[in-house]
């Protein structure tokens, strides 16, 4: 395995390692011959190649179960033009414990199979002596590899790697909105910490402490080193890395354009999960949501539990739909709705590329301060308006005003 790296923790992480590969050689087409040494779907890397190669990366049992009263979508690609040379780019998935980003996972790892990639699964999170095991397994590659793609430098993981091998090329691909703010950290020379994460540090960051600090310094460039951000987020990269736009070309070569609904469709997001929001006030927001733009559909984050997405569809009526492919694909080959509304997130960056061309109209809601609760961190507020600020021009902004004693929102176009 030599070439060029890739290693992925997340759905949204291996569609823009899809979309930068797409960026170097725009005319691949689907099912173009596998590198050489290609795996089967679930074998782990340092392993044996199979003798025939599996075609379905859909392994009985793994999909996740089904939420109540939410519906699931996977669209299927379509078919591009004649092949071209590849990359020679191979995948690691680093698979995560949830059930619905490794359902996720395993149906982009087959449309990455679909274009010739070679994809290894690696339970890296297996239980006892999975770490160990991992970095066994991966020493090798990592040594020879010319380029390594990240999607996640707050990633543990992925700093730990960093830490014992330092590639010569290094590419940084989205994983959400925090590619923001690893780039302004990164130019003010701070630890590496996630913006929703109290500032303090606890007893495993302060052992982890000299791992972060070793993978920063090789996060950036240095003499021999180069680094690269894709992203498709407005990102002020210190002096020294290349940042290349990722315009979200191979979703819209592949999928689409959509079948357009008449209504709208409103698209959540796990800031309650991650202890940023309020979750009655929340709730409160998306059901004045849906009757203000008369929404029928809620695609859910992979992360909402399954709790909070049942209240949601008892006490709004919303069809509660959990994507099996990231958001972008589900909308791209549709069918989505004319306004699609997003709480602050990578979405109001994305979908605006994604579906260009297409008449859907993007619409972001602000979060106001008083939906945050008092544990959030002291950053969430500024870091969520900055998310909705630096959206596109295209995209409508969208406040809440609290009315009332009982709490009750109210949304008002600004845009």
């Amino acid at each position: 395995m030599t070439g060029q790296l890739a290693f992925v923790e997340s759905p949204v992480q291996l569609l823009n390692v899809l979309e930068w590969a797409h960026t170097q050689a725009p005319d691949r087409a689907p099912g173009a011959a596998p590198a050489p040494g290609a795996s089967a779907p679930d074998e782990p890397v340092g392993t044996s190649a199979a003798a025939s190669r599996t075609t379905d990366a859909l392994t009985p049992g793994a999909a996740p179960a089904p939420t109540p009263g939410a519906t699931h979508a996977t669209p299927a690609p379509t078919p591009a033009a004649a092949p071209a040379s590849a990359p020679a780019l191979t995948v690691v998935v680093l698979s995560p414990t949830d059930p619905m980003s490794r359902g996720q996972l395993r149906r982009m790892a087959q449309l990455a199979r679909d274009e010739g990639f070679t994809v290894h699964w690696q339970e890296a999170r297996g239980g006892r002596g999975a770490l160990v095991r991992t970095l066994r397994q991966l020493a090798p590659p990592l040594r020879r590899a010319e380029r390594v793609i990240i999607g996640d430098p707050f990633s543990r993981y992925v700093q730990l790697l960093l830490s014992l091998f330092s590639p010569r090329h290094l590419t940084v691909v989205d994983d959400g909105t925090a590619t923001m703010e690893f780039a302004a950290q990164l130019g003010r020379g701070e630890r590496l910490v996630r913006w929703h994460r109290k500032g303090s540090l606890g007893p495993r960051e302060l052992v982890l402490a000299p791992v972060t600090s070793l993978a920063r310094r090789r996060l950036a460039p240095a003499r021999g080193r180069t680094v690269e951000i894709f992203t498709s987020l407005p990102v002020e990269a210190p002096a020294g890395i290349e940042v290349t736009e990722n315009s979200y070309a191979w979703t819209r070569s592949r999928f689409g354009p959509p079948l357009l609904t008449g209504g709208a469709d409103l698209v959540g997001t796990s800031l309650v999960e991650t202890g940023v929001v309020d979750a009655d006030h929340y709730a409160r927001v998306v059901a004045e949501l849906a009757r203000a733009h008369g929404a029928t559909r809620y695609f859910a984050h992979r992360r909402e539990s399954a709790e909070k997405l049942h209240r949601i569809a008892v006490e709004t009526g919303l069809q509660v739909v959990r994507p099996d492919l990231p958001l972008e694909l589900i909308a791209r080959r549709g069918p989505i709705g004319r306004t699609v509304v997003s709480f602050p997130s990578t979405v109001v960056h994305t979908l605006p590329l994604a579906l260009a061309g297409t008449g859907v109209k993007v619409a972001v809601i602000e979060v106001a301060p008083e939906w945050l609760r008092a544990t959030a961190s002291p950053r969430a507020q500024g870091f969520l308006s900055g998310v909705a600020g630096t959206a596109a021009h295209e995209v409508d902004r969208l406040t809440a005003r609290v009315t009332g004693a009982t709490g009750a929102t109210g949304a008002a176009g600004t845009a």
